[in-house]
Parts: C-alpha cells; sequence; structure tokens
C-alpha cells in the first residue's frame, strides 16, 4: 500500500452513535490482540456522553474505520476513564481532575489504529494533532492523558508532559501488572509552548483550518491523503 486517503471527522459522540460503534469494534479488535480485555476506555457508556467528542478516522467512503480517539470534557455525568484507572492507586486523582476541571480540561483516551495503517502515523501523530486542535473549540486549558510506553515520546511532541504529581512521579501499573501505564498533561492547550515548533505549527494550522485537505508523506515513502473535519457540529446546542 504505497498511497491511501483517509477522511479524520470529529464529532459528539451522541450525534453519531453508528460511528461510536465502529470505533469501538475496531478498538476491541486491536486490544484482543494484546490480550487486553478489561480497560475503562472501552467502556459504552460515553456513546449518550454530551462531554465525549469522537475522532475518527475512516476510508473516503466511510466503509472502513482505521482508527479513532475520544476527548472527555470533565465535569459531566461520568468520571474520566483516567479516574477510573488509577482510582485504586491514587486517591488524589479525583480532586486533581476537579481542580483543573474549574478552568476547563479534558482526558484524551481511547487511542487506537487498525493494523492496515500501522506505520503510518495514524495513531501515534494525526490523532494527537486532532485532539489537541479541538481543543480551542473546547474551550478547554488543559488536556490529560494515560500513555502506553510506546506511545509517550510522541504525546510529547505534540505538548503532553508526565503529570508527576500522580501515581509514582506520573506512573501505574495498568491496564495489567506487568504494563506501566504514564499520566500526561499539556498544562496550557492555548499556547503549547511545550510541543515541538513543528507540530505546534501544524496544531494552529488545523484550529485556523478545521475543514482542509493535504497530502501527507509517510514512512517508507507512503503517501496519505488527508481530508480533515474537525468543525463539530451542533457544538453549542
Amino acid at each position: 500500500m504505497s498511497y491511501i486517503k483517509i477522511v479524520i471527522k470529529a464529532f459528539r459522540a451522541p450525534d453519531d452513535v453508528a460511528a461510536c460503534q465502529k470505533f469501538v469494534d475496531g478498538h476491541m479488535k486491536v486490544l484482543k490482540i494484546y490480550g487486553i480485555t478489561m480497560i475503562t476506555s472501552a467502556n459504552i457508556e460515553w456513546f449518550e456522553d454530551p462531554n465525549t467528542y469522537v475522532i475518527l478516522v475512516e476510508s473516503e467512503d466511510g466503509e472502513k474505520v482505521y482508527g479513532g480517539a475520544r476527548v472527555q470534557v470533565a465535569g459531566g455525568k461520568y468520571e474520566l476513564p483516567i479516574e477510573k484507572a488509577v482510582k485504586d492507586m491514587d486517591i488524589t486523582i479525583h480532586q486533581q481532575i476537579q481542580k483543573y476541571a474549574e478552568a476547563g480540561t479534558a482526558e484524551f483516551c481511547g487511542l487506537w489504529n487498525s493494523r492496515e495503517v500501522a506505520g503510518l502515523g495514524i495513531g501515534s501523530m494525526y490523532l494527537g494533532r486532532a485532539a489537541v486542535a479541538i481543543t480551542e473549540q473546547l474551550q478547554l486549558t488543559t488536556l490529560f492523558g494515560l500513555c502506553a510506553p510506546a506511545t509517550v515520546k510522541n504525546s510529547a511532541r505534540v505538548g503532553f508532559e508526565i503529570a508527576t504529581f500522580l501515581g509514582n512521579n506520573g506512573t501505574f501499573y495498568y491496564p495489567k501488572e506487568d504494563l506501566i501505564a504514564t499520566a500526561v498533561i499539556i498544562n496550557n492547550t492555548t499556547t503549547l509552548e511545550t510541543a515541538d515548533p513543528e507540530e505546534r505549527e501544524i496544531i494552529f494550522d488545523l484550529r485556523k483550518n478545521l475543514q482542509q485537505h493535504k497530502e501527507e508523506l509517510g514512512p517508507k515513502a507512503r503517501i496519505l491523503d488527508v481530508v480533515y473535519d474537525l468543525k463539530i457540529p451542533n457544538l453549542n446546542k
């Protein structure tokens, strides 16, 4: 596969439950490959949560789903996945989230991509950029995440830093005892001074042009034809 066209779109979860189901079906397939069957971000209660925003990567015709992620805003009916995941290991997590929620915070969670597009950067970079880009629409000042070891480095590129005030200097055994997860945070989603300059420029461009079409050169000379549709419908309803 040397050329692939993808659509990256953002929407409020209850506005497209069918797309949410496609998201979960794809995510669960990936988790099962790694022997992970119990994970808080895979819970489907968020389908009806108006505080949850979905970023879906799919084929141009919508027949294939290549990956996705969610941005769940704090302060709604449900706890953030990070709260559920680590509350038994760090009882301060609820207090910390509530503190940040006063100025607008959320969690970047449920990140996955299919094996079909492994190595193209969809899960590692494109979804991260999109998630950080939509924080402006959602009027967020900070953004949390819980990273697997392989994603910490790329998370740092889009502005995340280790949340050393949580767990053991930011780390937890999750989702299994032999796996380590790292809590991360972007402390200023508006200025993104902690992001790599190149990534900051890309994210700012996405904020300025939420709907755009561009070709990206991926690894091994693969070309990604990317349609971004990050303007969230019905946002003010």
